[in-house]
C-alpha cells in the first residue's frame, strides 16, 4: 500500500512546531512553501545487503524523529535498495502507530543513471544484457540515448524512472525530483544537443507535475556548477531556468538544485562563474536572485573533511563536540545553502549529527571570520 500525499506548507509547519522544543532558531528554513530542516539525511553509501538495508531504514526513521525532515536518495543508490529502505522507514513513521504524517516530510530522489535491481549483474556481459532487456527491448530507451554507457534523460526514460521510484518508496508523489548529473551528457553531445535533451527532460517532468507524481524538480550535479564557462561540463543556472520556462511557462517547477559543497569544495560560494543579468556572480548569488533553492550534498565529503580540523575553523563554528558536526555546521551556516545533506546509514551517526538541530547555525560575523583567518 502506498503512502499518500506530499509535503505541504501546513504539514512541514506542523513538523517544525512539534520539534520546536528540540531545535534551535533557524534550524528550519522556509523555501518553496515548505519548512526544510537545515540538516537532511542522504542515502548514497553502503553495501547492497540486508544488514545495511535494515540500518538505513532505522537511520532514516531516527533522523525524522530527531529533526531532519529532508530525505535524499536516487534510483541508482545501492541498486535501488536505498529507495526501498526509505519506503520501509516511511511506513514505520506514517503508518498505524507512527507519530508523523506524509505531509511533514520532504522526499527527494533523482533519475539519470541506469539503476541495477538489488545487485549488479555479473560481468560486462551481464550488464549489457540487463540494459538491453530492461531498457532497450522494452522501448524505454535506445542505445544512442545513453551517455558514457550509463546515463539517460529522455522523456520515456524519466517517465519510467519516476514510476519506478514511486513504487520503490511506496509513494504516490515525490516532493523533489532531480535530473542526476546531467553534465554526463556533455561528455558525448554538443552544447546545442544537450540543451535540446535537457529541455525535453524538463517537459517530461512538467508532465509528471501535472499528473501529480512529482511536486517540483531540478538538477543534482557534481561538476556542472563548479566548472568554468569555457569547460565542457559547465552549467549556467540562468540558462537552465530559461529552458524550464520554455518547457513549463512562468509557473514551471524548476525550483531546486543540489550541489557538492563542503570545507574543501566551496566553489558555489567563492567562484564567480554564473551569469546573471549581464554580470558574473557566484552560484549561490545566482540561485538567490533566481529563487532557486540550494541543497548541499557531500557536506562532510564522505568523512574526508570531518577529521583533524584546525582550531581556526572549529572555533568560529562553535567549537562543537566533533569534527563531523563542525563540517556540517560550516555547510548549514553558509548563506544561500538551505539544507546540508549528510550520508548516515547508522543510528549512532544520526544521533551524533542531529545534535546540530539544537545548535544555532554560526552567525554571519563568526562565519566571516573563517575567511578572514584563512580558514577556508
Amino acid at each position: 500500500m502506498s503512502v499518500k500525499g506530499h509535503a505541504t506548507t501546513e504539514g512541514t509547519a506542523r513538523y517544525r512546531e512539534r520539534l520546536s522544543d528540540a531545535s534551535a532558531e533557524n534550524h528550519f528554513r522556509f523555501e518553496q512553501g515548505l519548512w526544510l530542516s537545515s540538516v537532511g539525511i542522504g542515502t548514497y553509501l553502503g553495501g547492497g545487503d540486508e544488514a545495511t538495508d535494515k540500518a538505513y531504514a532505522e537511520a532514516v526513521a531516527r533522523a525524522v524523529e530527531l529533526g531532519a525532515n529532508v530525505i535524499d536518495t536516487a534510483a541508482n543508490y545501492r541498486f535501488q535498495r536505498s529507495e526501498r529502505n526509505i519506503g520501509e522507514a516511511l511506513r514505520q513513521l506514517t503508518g498505524d502507530g507512527g507519530a508523523f504524517a506524509r505531509d511533514e516530510i520532504v522526499i527527494c530522489t533523482k533519475g539519470g543513471y541506469l539503476p541495477f535491481d538489488g545487485a549488479p549483474p555479473a560481468g560486462r556481459e551481464g550488464v549489457r544484457r540487463y540494459i538491453e532487456e530492461t531498457f532497450v527491448n522494452t522501448g524505454i530507451a535506445a542505445p544512442e540515448d545513453f551517455a558514457a554507457g550509463s546515463h539517460c534523460m529522455t522523456p520515456r526514460y524519466l517517465e519510467n524512472q519516476v514510476a519506478q521510484s514511486l513504487r520503490n518508496m511506496s509513494l504516490d508523489c515525490v516532493d523533489v525530483y532531480y535530473v542526476h548529473n546531467p553534465e554526463t551528457q556533455l561528455s558525448v553531445v554538443s552544447r546545442a544537443e544537450f540543451e535540446t535533451r535537457l529541455r525535453a527532460a524538463f517537459e517530461q517532468l512538467e508532465r509528471e507535475r501535472a499528473a501529480g507524481r512529482i511536486r517540483a524538480y531540478g538538477v543534482a550535479t557534481w561538476n556542472g556548477f563548479r566548472a568554468q564557462p569555457n569547460e565542457r561540463a559547465y552549467h549556467s543556472l540562468e540558462r537552465m531556468l530559461e529552458l524550464a520556462r520554455e518547457a513549463g511557462g512562468g509557473e514551471h517547477g524548476f525550483r531546486f538544485i543540489q550541489i557538492p559543497f563542503n570545507l574543501a569544495m566551496p566553489e558555489a560560494l567563492v567562484l564567480d562563474n554564473q551569469p546573471y543579468e549581464g554580470a558574473r556572480v557566484s552560484l549561490l548569488e545566482a540561485a538567490k536572485a533566481l529563487a532557486v533553492t540550494v541543497v548541499a550534498s557531500a557536506s562532510t565529503m564522505q568523512g574526508k573533511v570531518a577529521r583533524d580540523l584546525p582550531e581556526h575553523v572549529r572555533e568560529p563554528l562553535g567549537s562543537l563536540a566533533t569534527d563531523a558536526q563542525t563540517a556540517i555546521q560550516f555547510v548549514r551556516s553558509t548563506p544561500g545553502i538551505t539544507t546540508a545533506l549528510v550520508g548516515m546509514s547508522k543510528r549512532a551517526h544520526v544521533e551524533e549529527n542531529l545534535q546540530l538541530a539544537r545548535v544555532p547555525p554560526a552567525t554571519a560575523e563568526d562565519y566571516s571570520r573563517l575567511f578572514a583567518q584563512g580558514g577556508e
